[in-house]
């Protein structure tokens, strides 16, 4: 691990302010690669349900509003909304299936109220973390993510085949099958800067071959398109009735806007890491600000009656290629957006890419959701208990989804409700996690500032921790041992400099079975700890920094040692098992 005084090559930090030439190049970069994302998502929802072409120009319309104006406030922070870092917000593929669901069973106006009550619940999270992390935990967002690409399979598939009537056969796998290569080839061989630029190629190279080829692009509704012009006010009202297809499909929105606030998380840790040149403690508050963003953009959507946004992660890949994270480049791109919402040709030029085009690139988006589920679940460490609860879910999600479970017992309401497989496998993974914590030992807690003077308070709790589990006396002294360590451990700074004054310590510590786990969280600030605690543990875009702490301790006391790693928090979980299972 490199350290913690390693300079970073930036060119431009978040406060720097690069040529406006570079600013506006770089805005147009980014743009281009992230725009297809933004239209795409919401012409296949409304495609989906053949929904009018007043309706689609109004959705498009709103759909790069929105993803302006919250890409501009992510960039710039306005009081407490906003990441403050180069983070672009655009339309979420997770939300398309349920969003269909909602404009399939109410309309318009229902599915706007679901993202509207969604959004708010969103806002709740942002407030206050804490209280919802024994809930949705990565456990929970792996499995819902794992989910998206079976709740969106009849969807895509569906798309594969949307061509005009008279098209040639072979049009519909032969255009699908030269995207999806054209992206695959990319992504497996491509250096960094191509594989940024392998979706947007193949969809070219599929347009490209479906319109001089097949004739299946259509180029008359792109020549029709007014240069300049906004749509036709199609605003789906909102359906404030409340009735039972709110109540069943509600859990299913509030599941994916929650898996998306984890997404969020991980993509404000993230840019933070690569925006400056001598690295800095995390800024919690920003990444509040971040997923209070995203809750306003997700308000915007459903008071506009559009797709749901999130951060696009890609926009970290191209930020940490140019080594420019000036705040700048994001008000560039956020006004570029906006500006490409009045610009009705260039978004036709999207609009008119053929479905078998549109259905291989979701099929490469949906297959990196599914990974991005399983990293997650590995990540967070997939033990007997959690990969049972992970199985279970899953499949009752899909078998729920596909009408194979007594199909004639869920009628009416009831289907509506278990219809959809993220509903199912979110809640059956999370009732599942939930009797393992209830029923298990309960976690005792001790928090004080951290200090070598409160060795003897340390010590007093985990001897006392060690009575009442009835453990033996080389199994107490073990832990006693280990609470010594490693609050030398995390002192230790001040032996370096840096003195530790004003930190605080949370120990945690939880029977299982023969072995004892141990969590010691140290971090600057006492009254947020508890939110720290839940934005690492929550973060599901890219690793902690770790590393082995140590060996000694490792050797001798413990059966694992993992020391996670941000700057200004130190969480070590260690577990310490009986000295013959060592």
């Amino acid at each position: 691990m490199g350290s913690r005084n390693d300079i970073q090559d930036v060119r431009y930090e978040p406060d720097e302010r690069p040529p406006t030439a570079l600013a506006i190049g770089l805005g147009l970069q980014y743009a281009t690669l992230t725009v297809a994302s933004i239209v795409l998502t919401p012409m296949i929802l409304v495609g989906t349900v053949g929904g009018g072409e007043a309706y689609l120009s109004w959705v498009l319309f709103a759909a790069l509003v929105v993803s302006g104006v919250t890409t501009v406030i992510q960039s710039v922070r306005i009081g407490r909304l906003g990441s403050g870092y180069l983070l672009l917000m655009g339309s979420s593929s997770a939300f398309l299936a349920i969003c269909v669901a909602a404009l399939e069973r109410g309309g318009g106006g229902l599915m706007a109220t679901l993202i509207i009550a969604s959004a708010l619940c969103q806002f709740v999270l942002a407030t206050k973390l804490s209280l919802f992390r024994k809930i949705f935990t990565p456990t929970v967002a792996g499995t819902v993510l794992m989910l998206i690409p079976v709740t969106l399979a009849p969807i895509i598939f569906n798309k594969l085949n949307d061509v005009p009537a008279g098209a040639a056969a072979s049009a519909a796998p032969v255009t699908a099958g030269l995207t999806l290569a054209v992206i695959a080839l990319i992504s497996m061989r491509g250096g960094g800067v191509w594989r940024l630029w392998a979706a947007a190629l193949g969809i070219v190279s599929g347009s490209a071959l479906g319109g001089f080829v097949y004739g299946i692009y259509d180029t008359r509704r792109v020549l029709d398109a007014d240069w300049i012009g906004w749509p036709q006010l199609a605003w789906p009202g909102l359906d404030l009735g409340f009735g039972p297809e709110f109540w069943a499909l509600l859990p299913a929105f509030v599941m994916v806007t929650l898996v998306g606030a984890l997404d969020t998380i991980g993509d404000g840790i993230a840019i933070q890491r690569i925006s400056w040149r001598k690295p800095r403690a995390i800024d919690f508050q920003s990444i509040q600000g971040a997923l209070t963003a995203d809750s306003l953009g997700n308000l915007l959507s459903g008071l506009m009656g559009t797709v749901p946004n999130t951060t696009y992660a890609a926009s970290i890949a191209v930020a940490d290629l140019t080594r420019v994270t000036a705040r700048v480049v994001g008000v560039c791109v956020g006004v570029i957006f906006f500006v490409l919402a009045f610009l009705p040709k260039l978004v036709a030029v999207i609009v008119a890419i053929p479905g078998p085009v549109v259905a291989a690139y979701y099929m490469v988006l949906v297959a990196s959701l599914f990974i991005l589920g399983v990293r997650v679940l590995v990540h967070d460490g997939l033990d007997q208990r959690k990969g049972f609860a992970v199985g279970l879910a899953f499949w009752l999600g899909i078998a729920f989804q596909l009408d194979w479970i007594f199909p004639e017992y869920f009628q009416g309401q009831w289907s509506d409700l278990l219809g959809n497989s993220m509903t199912v496998g979110g809640l059956s993974v999370i009732v599942l996690t939930q009797f393992v914590e209830l029923t298990g030992p309960r976690r005792r807690r001790l928090k004080t500032e951290l200090s070598l003077d409160n060795l003897p308070k340390i010590d007093a709790f985990l001897s006392d921790f060690a009575a009442r589990g009835k453990r033996t006396p080389e199994m107490t002294d073990r832990l006693r041992a280990v609470g010594e360590e490693m609050l030398l451990t995390l002192t230790r700074p001040a032996e370096e400099g840096a003195s530790p004054e004003g930190r605080h310590l949370l120990l945690v510590a939880r029977h299982d079975g023969d072995a004892v786990d141990l969590e010691f969280a140290a971090a600057t600030d006492d009254a947020n700890l508890e939110d720290r605690l839940a934005l690492l543990s929550e973060q599901v875009t890219g690793p902690p920094i770790e590393e082995e702490v140590s060996l000694r301790l490792l050797r001798h006391y413990a059966s694992s040692v993992r020391h996670q790693q941000f700057h200004d928090t130190d969480v070590i979980t260690v577990r310490v098992g009986p000295a013959a299972s060592m």
